[in-house]
């Protein structure tokens, strides 16, 4: 999250407006025996054309999305491209092979992100007229999900300095793909404050960090989330609560 002082936070509102937002059956009748669709298909044979469809764009956009990460240098709309037709490709893939998609996608979030690329919530966008693209700051993601609670932590940076970070901890749900976050502590400059329930929320409305709905939502004692669409060992895609998508690169945090 971000600003070493008041005056360098004022220099990027803009870009802070999307820091909070920023933040999957089958019955099978006979094993011998294979069923067949109305036009003669075995269904055997449909789900794997099907499979092979989604892999194919699944692996197409994620080459695409690293580049863009490594490079900053893609064209924007074709990122959002990519991460659109991700998203509906992740979302076919989750149906056909039900929960160990999100499994898989829950195993490798563990880490440290940078956010590379965001569109802003859709508040955002209404607000800026435009949206936001490559994201021009140190803004940092760290999951930790082989603790208990699973942990999360929010920061933009100066350099290797946090000028902000947000603490709090995160639940999984694997049909959705969903991470649903809360934040009870804030460090601002070194200086460490306990957040009361829907603090982080608040913060966010009245600065401009998140969206307002985030502020009903934890008063009614629901999380914030991300729509997870995935997460692999170079980088992580999904859909924020404000309905945003982002992109993040893997990092090692004492290093990037």
């Amino acid at each position: 999250m971000t600003g070493f002082h008041r005056t360098t936070i004022l220099l990027y509102p803009a870009t802070l407006l999307c820091i909070l937002q920023l933040t999957f059956p089958f019955l099978v009748a006979n094993a011998f025996a294979p069923t067949f669709s109305k036009n003669n298909v075995p269904n055997t044979a449909l789900r794997v054309a099907t499979a092979k469809d989604y892999e194919a764009t699944i692996t197409s956009c994620k080459e695409f999305l690293c580049k863009a990460a490594e490079s900053k240098a893609e064209d924007s709309e074709l990122v959002l491209d990519s991460l659109l037709d991700l998203e509906k490709s992740m979302r076919k893939k989750r149906k056909a092979e039900g929960d160990s998609v999100a499994e898989e996608v829950l195993k490798n979030l563990t880490g440290d992100w940078r956010l590379i690329f965001t569109t802003g919530t859709v508040d955002t966008q209404e607000r800026l007229k435009a949206k936001i693209n490559y994201f021009p700051i140190k803004a940092m993601q760290s999951f930790d999900a082989t603790t208990e609670p699973m942990t999360i932590t929010n920061g933009i940076f100066l350099g290797d300095f946090a000028v902000l970070k947000f603490f709090g901890d995160f639940q999984f749900d694997l049909v959705k793909s969903k991470v649903e976050f809360d934040f009870d502590r804030i460090v601002v400059l070194g200086f460490s404050i306990d957040l009361p329930k829907a603090g982080a929320a608040k913060i966010g409305a009245k600065t401009g960090l998140g969206s307002k709905s985030n502020v009903k939502n934890a008063e009614k004692g629901k999380a914030a989330f991300f729509n997870w669409i995935s997460a692999d060992g170079n980088i992580a895609t999904a859909r924020g609560g404000g309905g945003g998508l982002a992109l993040w690169k893997r990092v090692q945090l004492d290093e990037d």
